[in-house]
């Protein structure tokens, strides 16, 4: 891959991460137009540490308290018993451990399905369309009236299930959590942000967990420097995006979201059948 096309693949990265349509999904599609191979799952993979780092800069404040009053709030550490069980960002703390058992089990137990089978651009077609249907019903017909101080042990694991379901490209991590919260009656603010908090411990762990075991290797499909640099721009793309989404979603519905999706699977099928991308990775 040259220097180019890593710049190209990191602004989509950026672009796409936190919107629900599925960055895994366009970087798979793009690299195929582009170079007509698969960037893989590890470039996937590695290039989210950069738009995880936006996630972190953007919520730095509300994760810091969050992680102080875990520590705060155990009964063992030189902290201990100093915060009270039951404060908020306490057992927002367990809430994002609990949310990301799922993933990180799944993720494992599936990891060769997930850098090959589910690589497959008509299995991306189809999830981008029918994930998208879904949304779009789930942000019509949800009650949208709960917080996310409302937010409990039962909701946060549905909401770590719904994650698990992005490890298949066209989903989307913020399309499927944030519609299962929907599905739980939050509103879209309450369920983006538990979205993208829920998403950093299984995003940065994928990240460099790829990074040592596939990205510092000769055979990785992209070499370290462009993948590097394609990091690095999804990161200050990403910010921008994150800043705009939760402005945009407090006024508007996802359904310019939904259509893209449906357009989307459309225009992959059609480009699959025309043999101007493959249905299956290239190696």
């Amino acid at each position: 891959m040259s220097w180019f096309e890593a710049i190209i693949l990191g602004l989509v990265q950026g672009l796409t991460e936190f919107l629900p349509i599925s960055s895994s999904a366009h970087l798979r599609i793009v690299g195929d137009l582009m170079g007509g191979r698969d960037p893989g799952a590890a470039f996937t993979a590695i290039t989210q540490i950069g738009t995880e780092a936006a996630v972190v800069l953007y919520f730095r404040h509300k994760i810091w308290a969050v992680i102080k009053a875990w520590f705060g709030a155990l009964p063992i550490g030189p902290w201990k018993n100093t915060v009270s069980r039951t404060d908020p960002d306490a057992k927002m703390g367990w809430y994002v451990i609990f949310g990301s058992i799922p993933i990180v089990v799944l993720g494992v137990l599936l990891e060769s399905f997930i850098d090959t089978n589910f690589r497959n651009l008509y299995i991306t077609a189809a999830m981008l369309a029918i994930f998208g249907i879904f949304m779009g019903l789930a942000d019509k017909f949800s009650r949208r009236e709960k917080e996310l101080t409302q937010l409990n042990a039962k909701d946060a694991t549905i909401f770590g299930f719904a994650q698990a379901l992005a490890l298949v490209p066209g989903v989307s991590r913020s399309g499927g959590t944030i519609t299962a919260g929907l599905l739980m009656g939050y509103n879209r603010k309450a369920a983006a942000d538990y979205s993208f908090l829920l998403a950093i411990p299984a995003v940065l762990g994928s990240g460099f967990y790829k990074l040592f075991k596939d990205g510092l290797s000769e055979d990785a499909a992209v070499g370290l420097g462009p993948t590097l640099v394609a990091t690095l721009v999804a990161f200050v793309v990403a910010y921008v995006v994150i800043v705009w989404f939760l402005k945009l979603i407090q006024t508007h519905s996802f359904q310019p979201f939904v259509i893209y999706r449906v357009v989307l699977a459309i225009v992959v099928v059609v480009l699959i059948l025309a043999g101007v991308v493959h249905a299956y990775p290239v190696g």
